[in-house]
């Protein structure tokens, strides 16, 4: 019974690699506010018709539109019409869609995603400039400095970056002690160092080195998972972004070719302005006229309306600590709730403060273009740095916008280092030479073991079937990449997992030459020969285990499988074998001589 589990469920999770992958586009929203719906549907079969191009089916799937095609040439050729059709609000991205039927998929049961050197796609290798991003830290303390100096009264001469270090001129020792005493106390993460410059009292602060490889730390991951948010808009099945090494990051994009699209979505910034509403002027007289007052800015709000807003930017967000979605208690309407780290904290606290009764006008920065989100009243003084942002569309924007604010600009600046574009026609071509080598040398493996065991060597070339299959199907119930490295990790796994059934058979043969019945060998064969087996997978598993752990890319990806088939080895080699071998003699009283050469 439990062989039989173990080869129905096989069956059905492996089932959904036979029916590979057609050629698709996939068309989402480029904005929150954006809607896939039946009227889209419609619009995208029209513009197909119009364009005398032929497809296989149309669906809604979750947040997108995909159109499935029966070849690459006709998904490209749809793709430029298709866009053409829709214009800027809509991202329309090439896919592939897997071909398994609906009660398949109702099931669970879906087909591994293919790795970059299968598929095709490209492959950066991008950089951190850390330097940068101590950089950045430090400008910020520049400015707050210059604030939290001015709210203290504390006389200084001037304040510049100078290297690494900010430094602070005071005129006499006295306030240069007091200086001293303010900037520790709100900032505990600098080091703080008194020089004498000719008349010049002088405070260099500086980063320590756990403040340092914080700030490093942070700018790593943030920039991941900015990275990983960016990706999403290229409609890839199964992007592979990981760090490597202290300050590089790895980003794989199967099914990508369009190498110039893909450095535009990882180049993208997106971030929060807030800026004070020129309500000296008249918006709408300055759209009609084409003249923008001097020091302002024209934009449309969420409601097409013009507004006028100030170019000096008070407050962004370089400040935020945290961004998350919710709803207004009195309205129930979808808000963003934000807050300020103690810095932007207070710098909001000021701005709020002097401008009680003014309009402040918060601003979504992204790819270069700047929307007026809300442009509320400030009713009086805010303090504790939680912000409310107001002026969303529904729950869904309201999501979208928290992801931008939490992780939507770049930490540190980031170069691509190596840039590799891998055809699909090359990555076809791997699939061929991996399967074909999988399959030559099952059969090479097959065909030695009948020879030299015969009945038993039958057992072990189905048990071995059973292996590979097991396998598949495991692989595919985790939704495992599978590489090209990950091709010659299955073919080593069959090369090794027969092993435990020549261990196997060679015992059952010492048992027979030394005169034990047939039943008896069988029995001791299993028994004795486990250990063995079990020693030798488990280095093996160590192995495997150390190399998933310490190991990057496509070192991962051979692991994985390496593991996973030591695994299903193990219980093809001892379970499924014997159960045939009791399934062929086991009835019998007397079995008679064995069929083992």
């Amino acid at each position: 019974m439990l062989i039989g589990v173990a080869l129905l469920i096989g069956v059905i999770y492996s089932l959904p690699n036979l029916f590979g992958e057609s050629p698709a586009v996939q068309i989402s929203s480029a904005k929150p506010t954006g809607t896939i719906d039946t009227a889209l549907m419609a619009q995208v079969e029209t513009a197909l018709k119009q364009g005398s191009i032929t497809y296989e089916a149309i669906f809604l799937d979750k947040n997108s539109l995909k159109v499935r095609f029966s070849s690459p040439d006709i998904q490209i050729q749809a793709k430029d019409v298709i866009q053409k059709s829709l214009g800027p609000n809509y991202v329309v991205a090439l896919n592939l869609l897997s071909r398994s039927p609906s009660w398949l998929s109702g099931m669970g049961a879906l087909p591994m995603y293919l790795g970059l050197d299968l598929r095709g796609g490209v492959h950066f290798l991008m950089q951190v400039d850390m330097k940068a991003a101590l950089k950045q830290a430090m400008e910020r303390y520049n400015n707050d400095f210059r604030t939290q100096l001015r709210e203290n009264r504390v006389a200084y001469t001037g304040i510049s970056l100078e290297g690494d270090a900010v430094q602070v001129k005071f005129s006499d020792a006295a306030e240069r002690e007091k200086g001293r005493l303010e900037i520790s106390k709100d900032f505990p993460d600098l080091t703080l160092k008194e020089e004498d410059s000719g008349t010049d009292k002088l405070i260099l602060a500086t980063l320590d080195l756990p403040a340092q490889k914080r700030i490093q730390d942070f700018a790593l991951k943030q920039n991941i998972q900015t990275l990983h948010n960016r990706v999403n808009e290229l409609g890839v099945a199964e992007p592979i972004i990981q760090q490597q090494g202290p300050d590089r990051v790895v980003v794989q994009l199967p099914g990508v070719q369009d190498t110039a699209k893909a450095k535009e979505i990882l180049g993208r910034t997106a971030t929060l302005e807030i800026r004070m509403v020129d309500e000296e002027h008249k918006a709408s007289d300055a759209q009609q006229s084409g003249n923008v007052p001097f020091g302002t800015l024209l934009f449309n709000d969420r409601m097409g309306r013009p507004i006028l807003v100030k170019k000096q930017v008070v407050l962004t967000g370089d400040y935020i600590t945290d961004a998350s979605p919710g709803l207004d208690q009195q309205s129930g309407g979808s808000v963003v709730h934000v807050n300020f780290d103690g810095r932007g904290a207070r710098i909001f606290k000021q701005i709020t403060r002097e401008n009680v009764g003014k309009r402040m006008a918060i601003l979504l920065v992204e790819k270069g273009q700047a929307e007026v989100i809300t442009a509320p009243v400030i009713q009086e003084e805010i303090g504790g740095g939680r912000v409310q942002i107001t002026g969303m569309a529904n729950v869904q924007e309201a999501t979208d916008i928290s992801l931008l604010l939490r992780a939507g600009a770049l930490a540190a600046p980031m170069d691509i280092i190596e840039e590799r574009t891998v055809g699909p026609s090359m990555g076809e071509e791997n699939i061929k030479r991996g399967i074909h080598s999988t399959l030559w040398g099952f059969t090479a493996i097959a065909v030695m073991m009948v020879i030299y065991y015969l009945v038993f060597g039958t057992v072990s070339v189905l048990s071995l079937g059973v292996n590979l299959l097991l396998l598949v199907a495991v692989l595919s119930m985790l939704q495992a990449t599978l590489t090209l490295p990950g091709l010659a990790a299955i073919a080593l796994t069959l090369g090794m997992a027969i092993d435990a059934n020549v261990l196997i058979n060679e015992r059952i043969r010492e048992e027979l030459r030394i005169g034990n019945s047939s039943q008896a060998a069988i029995q001791a064969g299993y028994e004795r020969a486990f250990g063995t087996i079990l020693d030798s997978n488990v280095t093996t598993l160590i192995v495997g285990v150390m190399l998933f752990s310490f190991g990057s890319g496509p070192v991962r990806g051979f692991a994985i499988v390496h593991v996973l088939g030591i695994l299903t080895s193990m219980f093809s080699a001892v379970i499924v074998s014997r159960g045939l071998v009791n399934l062929i003699y086991g009835y019998r009283r007397k079995t008679g001589k064995l069929l083992i050469g």
